[in-house]
């Protein structure tokens, strides 16, 4: 059910992008961008650099979810107008709304350009280094709602400024937005363990910080809600709209990225394939053990190892890993590895 539900018939990328509701953004390229790397298998003749391309068409945003990522705009407009005082203690409230007043007067705007006009120096960060606070403050505006990205150039945003919405939703409302954003959150990460399902509830404070007291009552009814089902004494929960699939994978290869919904939930991971993978990147490399970014290898509905993956020009070079330390001897896995292997060189060629 796992691989049958998330990876079905690669389809165009706007339906892909609708069926997962939420597509998981990350800056890394190695060998593409995880957001690349997720709508490969999903999205047919998809290439590196399709959706930062065909963005301004699809009809999408870029915004917080459970991550950052890219959303529908269905799902967009449930998250907004958020309600986020933390972010605006009273000297950079003056700067924040100079930035806005500038995006509003220019239409789309590079940051480099707000920062030759507004400079305002430099931010400690999240992670504790030095970061422009004029990106800082464009930041800032896009979570709240008052700007949006209107296309990438050469992978930095474009903001043009938002027009104000509605204002804060009624209880009752905000008891189905949040129904909703569960729901949403569930259809692209389901079947889950028990576990699972309440730190993904949890993440949703990212989406709506304003709600986030609310969020354990809404945990508590889509334990009711969901479809459940009680296997070696965990619960698992999925979409009460969908029936168990018996239907089997197929003979096909797949390299999934870090962040794809089939590997993103670590737990279920280690629950369904029996060893534990784990995303190296910001690693040591000496205590790596499988790879800078491995991309688990699927073959029909088990992972039986990995993959680092890098081009050099028209070609790939490729370091595999076995979770079993050989390849499966399955009848087909060879030929199968050597069809997705192509499937990944094609779609590391630029258009």
């Amino acid at each position: 059910m796992t691989v049958t539900r998330s990876l079905g018939r690669p389809t165009t990328l706007a339906r892909a992008i609708d069926a997962l509701g939420f597509v998981q953004a990350d800056p890394i390229r190695s060998p593409a961008r995880a957001q690349d790397l997720t709508l490969r298998p999903r999205v047919s003749g998809y290439r590196a650099g399709d959706l930062e391309r065909l963005y301004p068409s699809l009809g999408i945003e870029e915004d917080v979810f459970i991550n950052y990522g890219f959303v529908t705009r269905s799902l967009h407009a449930l998250m907004h107008p958020r309600s986020v005082s933390a972010l605006w203690p009273s000297p950079r409230n003056t700067r924040a709304q100079s930035v806005l007043a500038f995006v509003r007067e220019h239409g789309s705007v590079h940051p480099r350009d707000v920062d030759a006009q507004l400079s305002h120096g430099s931010v400690t960060n999240y992670w504790g280094g030095s970061s422009n606070a004029t990106t800082h403050l464009l930041d800032a505006l896009h979570y709240k709602g008052q700007l949006r990205v209107v296309r990438r150039e050469a992978g930095i945003r474009i903001y043009a400024a938002r027009e104000p919405g509605a204002g804060p939703a009624a209880p009752v409302e905000r008891r189905a937005r949040l129904d909703a954003l569960v729901d949403t959150a569930v259809r692209t990460y389901a079947p889950l363990p028990a576990p699972s399902l309440s730190i993904l509830v949890r993440r949703l404070r990212y989406a709506v910080p304003h709600l986030r007291r609310e969020l354990p009552t809404a945990l508590e009814r889509a334990r009711q809600r969901l479809r459940q089902a009680r296997v070696d004494g965990v619960v698992w929960y999925w979409p009460r709209d969908e029936v168990v699939s018996a239907h089997p994978a197929g003979d096909i290869v797949r390299l999934l990225a870090p962040f794809d919904p089939v590997v993103w939930d670590r737990r279920r991971f280690e629950m369904l394939w029996g060893w534990a993978y784990r995303f190296e990147a910001y690693t040591p490399t000496s205590k790596r053990k499988l790879g800078y970014y491995a991309l688990p290898m699927l073959w029909r509905d088990r992972i039986v190892g990995w993959a680092n993956v890098s081009s050099n020009g028209s070609e790939l070079d490729v370091e595999f890993g076995y979770v079993e330390s050989r390849r499966p001897r399955d009848r087909g896995f060879s030929a199968a590895l050597e069809a997705e292997l192509e499937r990944m060189r094609v779609f590391m060629t630029a258009r």
